[in-house]
């Protein structure tokens, strides 16, 4: 049960960093994040698919951007208040720092 309360803390914090223009999300906008440098972490849901995961995880290691996988396509959409989201990126360092810390601690 341990779990519980980080994992709402990561989508509360997404959610604040969504309200204050931090966040850009789905394949398109989350890729055009990473490849100009604007991305400083992007969230992959548990559930996307595997090319999308590799694709993603190839890009993040290419541009050497952080990333996790996390929560599944709806959670993350809601979280953001959008439909199904199955990636993510965060654009401002402090909340992807905030964020980060939170996934390390749900794993």
């Amino acid at each position: 049960m341990q779990e519980k309360p980080n994992r709402d803390r990561v989508l509360s914090m997404l959610g604040l960093a969504t309200r204050s223009g931090n966040v850009v999300s789905g394949g398109f906008a989350t890729e055009q994040a990473v490849k100009r440098g604007k991305a400083y972490l992007v969230i992959i849901a548990e559930d996307a698919s595997d090319n999308t995961e590799k694709k993603f995880r190839n890009m993040c290691e290419f541009y050497e951007v952080p990333y996790g996988r996390y929560g599944v396509k709806e959670t993350l959409g809601h979280a953001i208040g959008k439909e199904e989201r199955s990636c993510l990126a965060v654009t401002d360092e402090g909340f992807a720092n905030s964020i980060r810390k939170h996934l390390v601690d749900s794993e």
